[in-house]
């Protein structure tokens, strides 16, 4: 740290919202050049705590100082004039508009009231080279990867002469190769003396770029902790508030076994099925109570698949067999029909619907499966719906909250909560873990071993191939929009091996049994 006084502290902040409290008695403190970890389950506090930061939400009991002075923000822009600026997970950029502009946006150097569009590309280029990047400054944002997208967000964040940057879930959708490029980065604004607050899932990444830690549990501050004194499992311990057999139980499972499937016909199977401009022709079978997983890096061509088997895109190639019929797949109303339920990875713009409440999130592919002029029963939709608050675990349990009153991770539950409604024979989970924390992953991963169990079919998707490896009694490797291979998950199978099967596609396998 550069200085021994903080430049924020936040003291005694408490936030309710209808029937949920979410922060309680909270203190927080970020000092000058140091990057300060903001840990929690789902649920914890930290999207309310940032929030309430940057004026987004009132508070309703506390203090924030900012420097010496205390403030009491009225929205991110007034936060952002004083020098505390948010990168959000979803970057907040305009697709249609160049980097330059995204940058400056409401900032633009101006005389006599006509932009000087010159200056902006100057300063532009100036403050990405100060990152290390060196980009067409003119081209649209949406003509560059996720990873620049980020960069620019945070280029227009120090723009304003930040004290305090918040990266909020930064890397949750980034490559090894992209985090360590946002790592050197942060770094650097770190060494520059600016304050960095960040929140992240991933605990390596924690333990690689962190200098200390606060952990949040239910809405209230376990500690405060230099990163040198919280050893990992510590961490986890105090963020779950729960010892770690569960978690350690899955950690030493074994490779998944399945009974022979020889001569048994698979739930479903597709020939040379796909896509053009999306995914080349595939062929696969996924068995009742076998768990497929999909291996591959960002952009591989895994979620293209999945939405194959869901007809949410349609294929132009290929053939299609359900319990040995053939069929078509024409749209996701006769997936449902047939069984299948689609858990997508983009679960805000493809999933829960954030204005309706969680119980109406939950029965929403079931009523969709019966028609809408079929109504489902108030009575038989509070017995569901309390049945899978209960058993997911869904916080809070509280059924008529508005969805989007809850962390990314119970959301997540509402949405696997709405397709085992449904009871499918076919799950497909996109990235099910993907953001959220380590006491929901292991939920969840406990969960998709207890219904391949009971006989349920799943399509497991995931970039993190410890969780693929895990979990799969088959993994099929994805790279460049193609299949490249299917291995069975035995003792010869590892994370090395699929790393460079990715890498090669030297060890494809015709997919036809």
């Amino acid at each position: 740290m550069t200085d021994s006084r903080p430049v924020l502290t936040m003291t005694g902040i408490s936030k309710s919202f209808p029937g949920v409290r979410a922060l309680h008695n909270v203190d927080f403190r970020l000092f000058p050049g140091e990057v300060h970890a903001l840990m929690g389950e789902n649920g914890a506090g930290k999207s309310t705590l940032i929030k309430v930061l940057t004026g987004v939400y009132g508070i309703d009991e506390g203090t924030i100082t900012l420097g010496d002075e205390q403030v009491a923000f009225s929205g991110p822009m007034q936060a952002s004039a004083a020098g505390v600026s948010t990168v959000y997970q979803e970057v907040n950029l305009c697709p249609n508009l160049s980097v330059a502009e995204n940058i400056f946006i409401g900032r633009e150097p101006r005389l006599f009231g006509a932009v000087r569009w010159g200056e902006v590309r100057r300063r532009a280029r100036k403050l990405l080279t100060r990152l290390d990047l060196d980009i067409d400054v003119t081209a649209p944002v949406a003509s560059y990867s996720l990873a620049v997208q980020q960069m620019v967000a945070i280029a227009r964040a120090i723009d304003v002469q930040a004290r305090v940057l918040i990266l909020d879930e930064p890397t949750s959708s980034l490559d090894a190769g992209e985090v360590a490029q946002l790592f050197r980065v942060m770094r650097q604004l770190r060494d520059e003396g600016i304050a960095i607050l960040f929140v992240t899932h991933f605990l390596d990444q924690v333990y690689g770029i962190a200098d200390r830690i606060t952990v949040l549990r239910n809405g209230t501050l376990v500690g405060e902790y230099p990163i040198a004194e919280l050893p990992q499992l510590a961490l986890v311990e105090k963020m779950i508030g729960k010892e770690l057999d569960v978690l350690e139980r899955l950690e030493e499972q074994p490779r998944r076994e399945l009974a022979a499937l020889e001569g048994g016909t698979p739930f479903v199977a597709v020939s040379e099925l796909g896509r053009k401009g999306a995914i080349a022709p595939f062929s696969l079978t996924i068995h009742a109570g076998e768990v497929v997983g999909l291996a591959g890096l960002l952009g591989s061509g895994r979620t293209e698949a999945a939405r194959l088997f869901f007809g949410a895109d349609r294929a132009d190639r290929g053939e299609v067999a359900v319990n040995g019929k053939p069929t078509s797949l024409r749209n996701p109303v006769q997936a449902i029909e047939y069984g299948i339920g689609f858990c997508s990875e983009n679960r805000r713009a493809e999933g829960i619907i954030p204005d309706l409440s969680v119980r109406e999130n939950m029965i929403l592919a079931m009523q969709a499966a019966r028609g809408w002029l079929r109504p489902i029963p108030r009575r038989r939709q509070d017995e569901l719906v309390e049945q899978y608050i209960k058993a997911l675990s869904i916080r809070p349990a509280n059924p008529d909250v508005p969805v989007r009153n809850l962390s990314g991770g119970n959301q997540q539950k509402v949405l696997l909560a709405r397709w085992l409604i449904t009871e499918p024979r076919l799950l497909i989970l996109d990235e099910p873990t993907r953001g959220i924390d380590i006491g929901a992953k292991a939920e969840i991963q406990k969960l998709v071993v207890q219904l391949s169990d009971g006989g349920m079919a799943v399509l497991f998707i995931s970039a993190e191939l410890e969780e693929v490896l895990r979990l799969s009694h088959k993994v099929a490797v994805m790279r460049d929009r193609e299949m490249v291979a299917q291995l069975d998950n035995d003792d010869t199978v590892d994370a090395e091996r699929v790393m460079q099967t990715i890498a090669s596609g030297s060890t494809r396998k015709e997919a036809s049994q």
